[in-house]
């Protein structure tokens, strides 16, 4: 029996790389050599990239690939192969605007496809099957099935390079281009942090601040003012945290305290990353979308 086609649309990243003589990795193999050996599968090479070069319209370009192909009644599911830096984001951008139940899988690798213990194959052959029998958008990598929406890098070299938090679900957004939507920054606490980080980017025109927190939403008084200040002009500012694993919790008091500054009218990320959550404020202000109800239904 002939299986399910699959599409695999191939962007680079490390799953696409060879050493050179200097041991330096480039994205150099096609989509055809990946999917070589794997039955019922269509090659769609987009682009070939290092994931940290990643824009908002070559996100928008991987967008625009998926309807093509799923406009195929025949196609199963759809494999993306993407580098691991910005793998998270691009997941989190596909989940908020994926009207398909058909399943869409991104996956990647640790190591170059000619490294002699490649985990480039092994993950290519898991997204191909997660492809035949899942649903919705995920991550396939080092033998583990992680939801879009919560999933973060969380090593830089290690196999199983990829973690999930249990997010919840998203409202499906409007279709719109990432591309045309205000920028987005993230800025970082840290103790003794001023409110020139947020002012500056203000200035800078941002349409939304991301604020990686300090512990479960937390920042000191100087930066919770440069908060208060975006507030008051308009722009949305949504609190997430640095910390690798758990959620916001609005709970401390004070000028800086996450339980002060959500009644003041800043967004919980819930268990979203920075990166994340930068990605879906900009995919709702894309859509026209309004934040806090986009946001509110994360936990």
């Amino acid at each position: 029996m002939t299986p399910p086609q699959i599409v695999l649309i191939t962007t680079g990243g490390t799953i696409a790389c060879t050493a050179d003589a200097r041991g330096d990795l480039k994205p150099t193999l096609s989509g055809t050599q990946l999917a070589a050996g794997h039955e019922g599968v269509k090659v769609r090479e987009l682009s070939l990239l290092d994931s940290s070069a990643m824009s908002l319209r070559d996100i928008d370009g991987i967008r625009a690939a998926i309807k093509e192909e799923l406009a195929d009644p025949e196609v199963a599911g759809v494999v993306i192969t993407h580098g691991t830096d910005s793998m998270e984001d691009t997941a989190m951008a596909l989940a908020a605007f994926h009207h398909d139940e058909r399943p869409v899988v991104l996956t990647g690798a640790q190591r170059h496809w000619d490294h002699p213990e490649s985990d480039g194959p092994p993950n290519l052959a898991q997204a191909i099957e997660v492809a035949r029998s899942h649903h919705g958008v995920c991550i396939a990598f080092g033998g583990q099935i992680i939801n879009a929406v919560g999933a973060h890098k969380v090593h830089t070299d290690e196999l199983q390079g990829f973690a999930g938090e249990d997010a919840g679900e998203l409202p499906l957004l409007a279709e719109a281009q990432l591309a045309d939507a205000p920028n987005v920054e993230i800025i970082y606490a840290w103790p003794g942090a001023p409110k020139e980080l947020i002012l500056d980017a203000i200035a800078r025109g941002v349409g939304g601040v991301v604020i990686a927190a300090l512990g479960a939403g937390n920042m000191g008084p100087q930066l919770a003012a440069g908060v208060r200040y975006a507030l008051s002009v308009g722009i949305p500012v949504v609190i997430s945290t640095r910390v690798c694993r758990g959620s916001v919790r609005a709970t401390y008091g004070g000028a800086g305290g996450g339980a002060q500054l959500q009644r003041e009218g800043t967004i919980s990320s819930g268990a979203l990353k920075p990166a994340q959550a930068r990605m879906l404020l900009i995919a709702a202000l894309a859509a026209g979308a309004r934040p806090r109800e986009v946001f509110s239904v994360l936990r």
